[in-house]
């Protein structure tokens, strides 16, 4: 079960937590995992080491928020069965201090990048006579988290163009759906918490964890398993869907 022999999965974003998760476990399945990234350092140490585990990959320079970057990049691979929009950037900041420069920074990537892999995607889908999208929303794309306007509105409009995509693609045989995570531990939220609360990193690191109801941080290869499973054959019949992975966040925290 779960397989994607000879699958041709693109990954934004793939090179570090969620999406390096992501890579390597579809590359185990027996994908062939192009990852989309910005940071190519990151993007080459993931492929290195599906390559050494004896997966196939390769990755791609690429800013998503450019569209003919993205156009570029993807018109590279010859066929594209899966794609994963996973890549974004957080922000911390309410509506009346969050800076025009800040917001556009996330609406560019978080949004008008998923945008352009769609755009430059769906065509080639088409043509293939189908494919899966899988989006990465969040939970505060359904209940609203403090401090975190740009990106709850980001992560909004995923959940939205979800839907969206689900719809006018149906009778294309594209199937599309969400995951909307709550924390996952990854090298970034250790790097959040040293630069913001330097001194009290495990305090933080607890009580962030406690956020959850089940007492701990997701882990990236459990969001990374679920992603499997929705962009695989046996969800076939799933479509315009997003799935929380969040410990009981949006439906046992009140």
């Amino acid at each position: 079960m779960f397989k994607l022999t000879n699958k041709s999965v693109v990954i934004t974003g793939g090179g570090s937590g969620i999406g390096k998760a992501m890579s390597i476990l579809f590359a185990k399945q027996g994908a062939n995992v192009h990852i989309v990234e910005l940071n190519a350092e990151a993007a080459t140490e993931t492929v290195n080491q599906i390559i050494a585990d004896g997966g196939k990959a390769d990755n791609y320079t690429c800013d998503v928020s450019d569209q003919q970057q993205v156009i570029a990049a993807l018109g590279m691979i010859e066929k594209i069965d899966i794609l994963i929009n996973n890549a974004g950037i957080a922000h911390i900041g309410r509506a009346d201090n969050t800076s025009e420069a800040d917001f556009d920074r996330i609406y560019n990537v978080n949004i008008k990048g998923v945008y352009n892999c769609l755009f430059a995607a769906i065509p080639l889908m088409k043509a293939n006579n189908g494919g899966v999208i899988l989006n990465t929303a969040s939970i505060a794309a359904h209940v609203g988290i403090t401090d975190r306007f740009a990106y709850s509105t980001s992560k909004g409009a995923i959940h939205a163009m979800t839907l969206s995509v689900a719809r006018d693609y149906l009778h294309d045989n594209i199937r599309c759906n969400s995951i909307s995570p709550a924390r996952v531990h990854t090298p970034f939220v250790d790097g959040f918490i040293a630069k913001n609360y330097a001194g009290q990193e495990a305090e933080i690191f607890e009580k962030l964890s406690k956020t959850q109801p089940i007492g701990r941080m997701g882990k990236s290869e459990e969001v990374a398993a679920l992603a499997l499973y929705l962009c695989s054959d046996e969800a076939g019949f799933i479509t315009g869907c997003d799935y929380p992975i969040d410990g009981g966040f949006i439906t046992l925290n009140n």
